[in-house]
């Protein structure tokens, strides 16, 4: 007999603050059931049938207690496509005056790409993109 192949299902961070973590990614559209902000694991759905996950601290070291926040993270990145390249510079600017960190202004990309990237309350890449028209660069910032 065979075993079946895993599937990939879910994207999981663990958060410093709740609350706060839920905050700025509701902004960005997920939809995190009213009241997560008081429970230690929630979960949004996402296209495909893919969840996004955030776990507290607390959560990950009932479990594992010896775990300690990475120094970085700068190995990982969540990308988040927008309606079109005016939506990266909106919805950069709305996180950014929002009190968010602003890690790279929105700009065109030699690939074809209005892109921006903003930290999350933890420090986690966040970027955000949208096609160019015809997939070129339009203006170099």
């Amino acid at each position: 007999m065979t075993t079946p192949t895993p599937r990939f299902d879910l994207i999981g961070l663990v958060v410093s603050d709740m609350a706060a973590s839920l905050a700025f990614y509701r902004r960005l559209g997920l939809a995190f059931p009213d009241g997560a902000e008081q429970l230690p694991h929630v979960e949004a759905p996402l296209p495909g049938g893919l969840r996004f996950a955030l776990d507290s601290e607390a959560t990950v070291r009932s479990f594992t207690p010896d775990w300690q926040p990475p120094a970085s993270s700068g190995r990982a990145s969540l990308a988040f496509l927008c309606a079109d390249p005016a939506a990266v510079d909106t919805t950069y600017e709305e996180l950014v005056t929002a009190g968010y960190e602003g890690a790279l202004a929105p700009f065109d990309a030699f690939w074809g790409q209005r892109y921006a990237t903003v930290l999350d309350p933890d420090g986690q890449s966040v970027d955000l993109f949208a096609p160019l028209p015809d997939g070129t660069v339009t203006d170099a910032d």
